[in-house]
This record gives C-alpha cells, sequence and structure tokens, in this order.
C-alpha cells in the first residue's frame, strides 16, 4: 500500500495540518457505519446495498488518510506527541465502530455471543498493541495487522453489498464454521511453535503433533456430526483448552516449563476428544437401539414393513 499512500500525498496541500487529515478520515468512517446502525440497530436486519457500499468507501478513505497523516507530519516537519496521541486516540474510537459496522454486515445480531465476542476482542487487540507499546517503548506491527483487517473488512461489506447480508446465513453454517476450525488449529499451533522458547516441536515433536492430532480429531467428528444432522457447528469448544495452556503459558513468559504445560494439555486434550466421542457412540446407539461391539440381530425399519405388508397379503388369501 506504500505505492498508493505517497501516491495520494502528493495530492494534500502543505497547509494542510496533520490532524486534520485525522479527523477528517474519522468522521467519514463514524458517519457512515451510523447509517448502517440506523438500518440495522439490532444486527439482525438486512439495509439496503448502498449502504454497505457506504461502509466499504468510508473505511477505505479512513484506512488511506489514517496511512498518511503521519506522512505529512513528517512532510511538514510538525511531528508532535499531541499528534501521535491524537491519531491513535482516533484510532481507538474507529475500532469501535469498525467492530459493530462488520457485525452488522453478517448479522451477528443473531448469535449474540459471537457479537459480543468479535466486537470486544478488536478492542481487547487493540488495547493490547499499546499495553506492549507502554512496557516496551516500542509500537510493533506484524506481517497481518490493522491494514490487513481493514482491507478485509472492506471486502466483507463490499460481499454484504452485492450478496445481501444474509448470505452470512449460509456461509457461517456450511462454509465458514469448518473453515474457523482448523484455521484457528493451525493458527494456534504455528504460533506456539514460532513462539516457543525451547524449541519445544523439535525436542517433543511426537506429543507435540499428538496433543494438535486430539484436537482436529474432536472438531472433524463435530464436522462429521454437523454434516449427517444438518445442524448448525458451532466454533466454541472445550478441547481448545489444551493449546489455550499453552498458548497462555508463552504470552506469561514460560510462567511454567513448556513440557509440563505440553504435558497437560496433551491430557486435557485427548480425554476431552475421548469423553466426547464415547458420549457421542452411546448417544447414537441408544437413540437407535443399536449395540455398539455386537451385530444387532434387529431388521431394518423398511424390511419391517415389507414383511408386515406380507404377512397381512397371506392373511387375506
Amino acid at each position: 500500500m506504500q505505492l498508493y499512500w505517497t501516491w495520494l500525498l502528493q495530492w494534500v496541500p502543505l497547509w494542510v495540518a496533520p490532524n486534520t487529515i485525522t479527523i477528517l478520515g474519522l468522521a467519514i468512517n463514524l458517519l457512515t457505519t451510523l447509517v448502517l446502525i440506523s438500518y440495522c440497530p439490532t444486527a439482525t436486519e438486512e439495509a439496503p446495498y448502498w449502504t454497505y457500499l457506504l461502509c466499504a468507501l468510508g473505511l477505505f478513505i479512513y484506512q488511506s488518510l489514517d496511512a498518511i497523516d503521519g506522512k505529512q507530519a513528517r512532510r511538514t516537519n510538525s511531528c508532535s506527541p499531541l499528534g501521535e496521541l491524537f491519531d491513535h486516540g482516533c484510532d481507538s474510537l474507529s475500532t469501535v465502530f469498525m467492530a459493530v459496522g462488520a457485525s452488522i454486515a453478517v448479522r451477528l445480531g443473531t448469535h449474540p455471543d459471537w457479537l459480543f465476542f468479535c466486537c470486544f476482542i478488536g478492542m481487547f487487540m487493540f488495547y493490547c498493541a499499546h499495553w506492549q507499546t507502554y512496557v516496551s517503548g516500542v509500537l510493533r506491527f506484524g506481517k497481518v495487522d490493522v491494514t490487513e483487517v481493514q482491507i478485509a473488512l472492506v471486502i466483507v461489506f463490499a460481499l454484504s453489498a452485492f450478496g445481501g447480508s444474509t448470505v452470512w446465513d449460509y456461509m457461517g453454517t456450511s462454509v465458514l464454521s469448518p473453515g474457523l476450525h482448523i484455521g484457528l488449529i493451525i493458527i494456534l499451533a504455528v504460533m506456539i511453535y514460532k513462539k516457543s522458547a525451547t524449541n519445544m516441536f523439535e525436542k517433543h515433536p511426537c506429543l507435540y503433533t499428538l496433543m494438535f492430532g486430539c484436537v482436529f480429531a474432536k472438531v472433524t467428528q463435530k464436522l462429521v456430526i454437523a454434516h449427517m444432522t444438518k445442524s448448525e457447528l458451532y466454533l466454541q469448544d472445550t478441547v481448545f483448552f489444551g493449546p489455550g495452556l499453552l498458548f497462555l503459558d508463552q504470552y506469561f513468559n514460560n510462567f511454567v516449563d513448556e513440557y509440563i504445560v505440553l504435558w497437560i494439555a496433551m491430557v486435557i486434550s485427548s480425554f476431552d476428544m475421548m469423553i466426547y466421542f464415547s458420549a457421542l457412540c452411546l448417544q447414537i446407539s441408544r437413540h437407535f437401539h443399536l449395540n455398539i461391539f455386537k451385530i444387532s440381530c434387529h431388521q431394518a425399519p423398511e424390511q419391517v414393513q415389507v414383511l408386515s405388508s406380507k404377512s397381512h397379503q397371506n392373511n387375506m388369501d
């Protein structure tokens, strides 16, 4: 995006203050989001297509102006702590409106728990980024960070505009949920592997793989059941507790030895998977009156129906 931002900066007069650029971008983002909120106050309604396009355009303009305000400050030699405070203060407010707008675009109001999670996780991550800055003195950016998230939200708004927000009702159960499951497992596995202070995967590859294998096995079982029963697939699952322990241990700089936490995570994940699978098999066997480890002598319902009709015909003869 640097080429685009550099080109855009050329069109900004030198007399325009950086804070003016910042507040203009924020105002456009807030205005477009408020229009969308007015049509969807409970995040369950479907707004006119142009409101989603307006939000996509407003967010893109905000992202563009937010990216060049610092360039304008350096260009005009007007960098100051006030400008930094003004920029991040506007970003903190915009984060709230972006989370709400994106939730409306995918009709998350139909799933209040998800709405709560998605809105507050965005605010929490923004706070954590500045908490890290406060502790370390440096504002760090990753390969996938704010700009990538903003572009992704622009795409979400565009999809809702052209496909209607109800398209997410179908995609959420048939496409996104399974993808989120396996995506979450892979993301956790990679993050823990990369952040390990003791090269945990190289030292204990089998234990590490088995732990995540149990997580994968359970979510796959859930996917199979969701397919068989044509039911909704929920992302929340207790099997993620094990990987979560590893993640938190690394977040707090290996407060407990990683090898011990890995064993605990392995035990938790394996037991969770086995308990779920056992309960699932028992529930199915009881429902269909089947024996799990023995061949059932019961005839299939269609066979019983055929035999009954034949018996009835013989009696009539």
